[in-house]
């Protein structure tokens, strides 16, 4: 993400914190989900609502890749119906030990937000299976 242009990189912030605020994350709960640096504080949250793109950081890119399928993902399942997707992330799932996939993400960090992508997301799952032909 981090290789786009500055306009691009904003829209996809913009985006992405549109989205959990969707689902109705609070903000401490936003930064745990973004993996942000602990130097963010929760202020600097409005930030990227505006005109301020994520920081450049490796682990802050794993996140919002995935988070970016995993609203990409929603839109698709639900086209006709975008609030079915905050739905559906608040709604408990056997696949996540009854736990919503906003808690699974929360509780389990990078595995947790790649469980919700793999279980939205059936070709990224099976790329994560190692099925591909070689």
């Amino acid at each position: 993400m981090f290789g786009l242009s500055q306009e691009r990189q904003v829209l996809l912030t913009q985006k992405v914190m549109q989205s959990l605020d969707d689902w109705g994350l609070s903000a401490s709960e936003q930064l745990s989900v973004l993996n942000l640096p602990e130097s963010i504080r929760s202020r600097k949250l409005r930030c990227f609502h505006e005109d301020t793109p994520f920081p450049e950081d490796p682990n802050v890119e794993y996140r919002v890749v995935r988070l970016l399928g995993i609203i990409d993902a929603l839109r698709t399942s639900y086209p006709k119906n975008p609030l079915m997707g905050g739905r559906w992330m608040k709604t408990p799932h056997k696949r996540f030990n009854n736990k919503t996939p906003i808690q699974t993400m929360l509780d389990d960090g990078n595995n947790g937000v790649t469980a919700v992508l793999a279980e939205l997301d059936c070709t990224y799952a099976w790329d994560l299976s190692g099925s591909l032909a070689k």
